[in-house]
């Protein structure tokens, strides 16, 4: 459809009409989370949801008309976001969700949601997540779906912690694991994984010396705010932040492109609080002694041990990823004994590769074709 045309004068007032609605009311122009679903489990702030089927014959994303399947795949594909990020970003607009890009492909679709964490959950550890959480959402997606074998497509940390729960539980039924992202090896993700590798052994010693841990700390100390976050995101491209502030301005008459900017903005901005008690865990057993990478990690009093991993696995980075490197994320193959395993570099930054404008005709077409062939 062609956009509508304005003059100079159409577009000073539309910029004053949108401007004045933004500042009143910003989520106006939010376009996010619109599929419908129903919420089949919950447990504190966790909840876990089943999309809707499309009732569409067709639908676009990026500007690619694509048919919808009406036949069913018979395992369904669970959705793992990061911690700090909200579901959100798996249904980011209509032309721009993973959600309904796999609905149309066929794939019965659901969400495991975090939760808005506060200052009031410090208590929310590792074990949490995935010794206690975990399960309830494959066992509420075993039962929704009348379906034991299951697939996982997460996203940087949501595929740390679908490594970690296969690492503890054993799970034979997790047939497919996509990770998009994920950094296995911190030591080797970006300028904070070289800084992690330098002061490693300093640090052990250290430690060793003093008789002291982090581990010690009271959690409270580790709440990281969600703000903190949004900024370490915004500090990797500080001038895509400035330009993108400066494009919304001279695009504020276009409401269309306010809707997709302030939504992708939203992303960025509105990022969730990391619990303390996981953010301790995270710093001593994945950041500076980087476990994961080793292949064995304790998790409370329960060891995981990756090598206990059999499931098919496809893993994705970005080829111009400044948060998690290419061999950070590589490392998901050398710590499991998965024999059906591959590994892809796609274009996109760490936001790009997972959502960005080119993500459905690389990482989601990749991601769909792999496990049509493994979901019968």
């Amino acid at each position: 459809m062609t956009k509508q045309q304005f003059g100079l004068t159409e577009k000073v007032f539309w910029s004053v009409l949108n401007g004045i609605e933004q500042y009143v009311f910003a989520e106006n122009f939010i376009v996010s989370n619109l599929s419908s679903y129903d919420e089949i489990h919950s447990d504190r702030i966790m909840s876990v949801r089943r999309y809707h089927d499309l009732t569409e014959g067709t639908i676009e994303i990026a500007g690619e008309e694509i048919p919808v399947a009406r036949k069913k795949h018979r395992v369904p594909l669970l959705l793992v976001p990061p911690l700090a990020a909200t579901s959100m970003i798996f249904d980011l607009m209509p032309h721009r969700s993973i959600v309904r890009y796999f609905l149309a492909k066929g794939f019965d679709v659901y969400l495991v949601d975090w939760g808005d964490v506060t200052a009031d959950h410090t208590d929310l550890s590792l074990e949490t997540y995935v010794l206690e959480w975990m399960p309830q959402v494959l066992a509420s997606v075993r039962e929704e779906s009348e379906c034991e074998d299951v697939s996982i497509f997460s996203y940087c940390m949501g595929g740390l912690l679908s490594l970690m729960y296969l690492a503890t539980s054993g799970d034979p039924h997790v047939r497919n694991l996509i990770t998009v992202a994920s950094p296995v090896d911190m030591h080797q993700s970006g300028v904070a994984g070289k800084v992690l590798s330098a002061i490693y052994q300093p640090a052990q010693t250290i430690s060793s010396i003093l008789n002291f841990s982090l581990l010690d700390l009271p959690a409270r100390y580790f709440h990281v705010p969600g703000w903190t976050s949004s900024l370490m995101f915004k500090l990797t491209n500080p001038m895509g932040s400035v330009i993108n502030t400066f494009e919304k301005f001279l695009n504020l008459w276009d409401r269309e492109y306010l809707q997709e900017s302030l939504t992708m903005s939203k992303w960025f901005d509105d990022m969730v609080d990391y619990p303390g008690e996981t953010i301790r865990d995270m710093a001593v057993h994945m950041a500076l002694n980087n476990k994961i990478a080793v292949g064995k990690m304790r998790i409370g009093e329960t060891q995981a041990e990756f090598d206990a991993i059999h499931c098919s696995i496809l893993a994705f980075a970005g080829d111009s990823d400044k948060l998690v490197g290419i061999s950070a994320a590589r490392k998901v193959l050398d710590i499991v004994s998965s024999e059906d395993k591959e590994f892809c570099v796609v274009q996109g930054g760490h936001a790009g590769v997972f959502a960005g404008s080119r993500a459905s005709q690389n990482t989601w077409r990749v991601s769909s074709d792999w496990l049509e062939s493994r979901s019968a």
